[in-house]
């Protein structure tokens, strides 16, 4: 269900239907700027403006695919597994997570009980949303707080 606050910030609240969260989707390459292409031309500068560019390029590139195999396993693992834990819930009656996204980012979950609970759950968090009670965030890591001083 998406939500709005009055401040118009939007809000996700979600059942999660496996009992982990991603951890791939945490990943992030913001950080590099990979160049466009490799310097062109057939002389000598260029020659050694190539030998640079791939020597700064490739460990840039090994990173990047090494992500992308790493996100592409777990999503295949998480294809596999999914009727499974999709499976286990309805014939065991497990209790389902309902989860509040800022975006697409996870920021508070909570045990909601079973299908019937959690959706009464989730209309619940919906309206505090709305009337503007963002529930607490407890999944982004806090900065640990600072000791007293000592004397």
């Amino acid at each position: 269900m998406k939500v709005r606050t009055p401040a118009g910030q939007t809000y996700r609240i979600t059942r999660r239907w496996v009992p982990w969260q991603r951890k791939s989707r945490r990943m992030s390459l913001d950080g590099f700027d990979v160049p466009l292409g490799p310097p062109s031309g057939d002389d000598p500068i260029s020659a050694i403006l190539m030998v640079l560019w791939l020597i700064i390029a490739l460990p840039i590139i090994v990173v990047v695919v090494a992500v992308m195999l790493l996100t592409g396993i777990e999503l295949l693992l998480l294809l596999a597994i999914l009727p499974f834990a999709v499976g286990a819930r309805v014939v065991f009656g497990r209790h389902w997570t309902v989860e509040v996204r800022r975006g697409f980012t996870p920021i508070h979950e909570e045990r909601a009980g079973r299908w019937a609970a959690s959706a009464v759950r989730i209309s619940e968090l919906a309206r505090e949303i709305e009337s503007g009670n963002v529930p607490a965030d407890t999944l982004t890591k806090q900065p640990a707080k600072q000791s007293a001083k000592q004397s």
